[in-house]
């Protein structure tokens, strides 16, 4: 695990993540893994609908940024999400395959048919589902998960158990269903999920010890962001032990979206420590990936996909935006395949258009032209309520130096 907040020329981020006083109150497991769900629970998005070629075609994509896990559908929706997950577990790829399971040994079946590595397995625990949607009991839950889990590890799956809503789970609830899970059964592993995106860091880091404690088993993390949290809490569960956290890519997911891919896998390398080897130039790929078979534009400020996160308006410090980034961003552009760009509008200063006028090769200007053509530029840019365009800039500039 690393240990040191700077790179030369890739990346400086704060040492305070990285003191004593900080990691030690930390219980970071030594390896954490993702599992990305986004071809299950990224369609999920309304309005989103992936072919099989684009399942294909993500999967591959997010084998290629390193993604150790994925999660490529749930094979009783339809046969076109069967045939899906069974032409992805032909291609071989580095990550490992999981399909998305019902309590139902059929679910296991299909599992099997397509070749999965490993399976989870879904029920509810939050007390809103089971009192409302499914007038069940814990004990109803534990009856019918302890036989789908045995049957999936006899069949040589890896078994994730999955109570669902399990931030809102009553206390005695959970914990008598993590105790007879372990009596009758042994799955692998077994997630927190927090489906309304509703629980605390701090209550997900109780969370993710007291199940560790009740089960003893690995804990993974499943989050929804219907509070801006998600990746938040999962990093917290990472602080608390959990080895695996749960992603979709761009944040897609029901409402709101689950944990951001991209943003998980950059705080747990730079701000963190962990050496995952992860890809981090090829994410802008794999954003404008989904963000074209998703439909779903990608906020122009969403953290590392962005098009303008490593865009300057204002005049102060644009020189170190191309020459020296880490003065002015925590990660060098090219660090997540990216570039530094300086734009004009209302916040430029003079360097700014000394800057753009060489970029474009429009020649120089004195003091007074420099002064006039800023002017013309920040009034544009309010007339405007934008940035500039370099067709506008040009026009500006032929009309002052001419």
């Amino acid at each position: 695990m690393r240990e040191d907040h700077f790179e030369d020329g890739k990346f400086w981020v704060s040492p305070y993540n990285f003191i004593p006083e900080v990691r030690d109150n930390l219980e970071l497991p030594p390896k954490v893994e993702i599992h990305d769900a986004t071809l299950r629970d990224g369609e999920q998005t309304p309005g989103v609908v992936f072919s099989i070629d684009d399942k294909i075609a993500i999967a591959q994509k997010l084998s290629e940024v390193g993604v150790e896990r994925i999660e490529a559908g749930m094979p009783a929706v339809s046969p076109q999400d069967e045939q899906a997950i069974k032409e992805i577990t032909k291609l071989k790829l580095n990550s490992k395959i999981y399909t998305f399971a019902r309590a139902m040994k059929v679910d296991i079946d299909k599992a099997l048919e397509c070749g999965a590595d490993g399976v989870i397995i879904e029920v509810p625990i939050g007390y809103p589902k089971l009192v409302t949607q499914f007038g069940w009991t814990w004990e109803d839950v534990l009856r019918k998960s302890v036989p789908v889990i045995n049957y999936a590890k006899e069949n040589g799956l890896h078994a994730v158990f999955f109570p669902y809503d399990t931030t809102r789970a009553r206390a005695s609830d959970l914990e008598n269903l993590c105790k007879g899970i372990v009596a009758e059964s042994n799955p692998d592993s077994i997630g927190i999920v927090d489906t309304m995106g509703c629980a605390t860091p701090e209550a997900i880091k109780y969370m993710v010890r007291w199940v560790k404690s009740l089960t003893g088993l690995p804990i993974e993390i499943h989050t929804h962001n219907d509070f801006g949290m998600g990746v938040a809490t999962e990093i917290a569960a990472v602080t608390a032990g959990a080895q695996c956290v749960h992603s979709c890519a761009n944040g897609l997911g029901e409402r709101t979206g689950n944990a951001a891919l991209e943003e998980l896998m950059i705080s747990l390398d730079l701000l963190y420590g962990y050496e995952t080897g992860y890809k981090f130039d090829k994410l802008p790929e794999l954003g404008e990936l989904m963000s074209r078979l998703a439909n779903v534009p990608i906020a122009r400020n969403k953290p590392l996909l962005g098009y303008s996160n490593f865009t300057r308006e204002s005049g102060i410090g644009i020189q170190y935006v191309m020459n020296d980034p880490l003065v002015m961003f925590g990660t060098h552009p090219a660090f997540t395949g990216r570039e530094g760009e300086v734009v004009l509008g209302k916040k430029s200063g003079k360097a700014s258009i000394t800057f753009k006028l060489d970029q474009l090769g429009l020649g120089e200007a004195s003091d007074e032209q420099n002064a006039v053509i800023l002017d013309k530029v920040k009034q544009f840019g309010i007339q405007k309520r934008d940035i500039l365009s370099e067709e506008e800039f040009r026009s500006i500039v032929g009309q002052v130096l001419s």
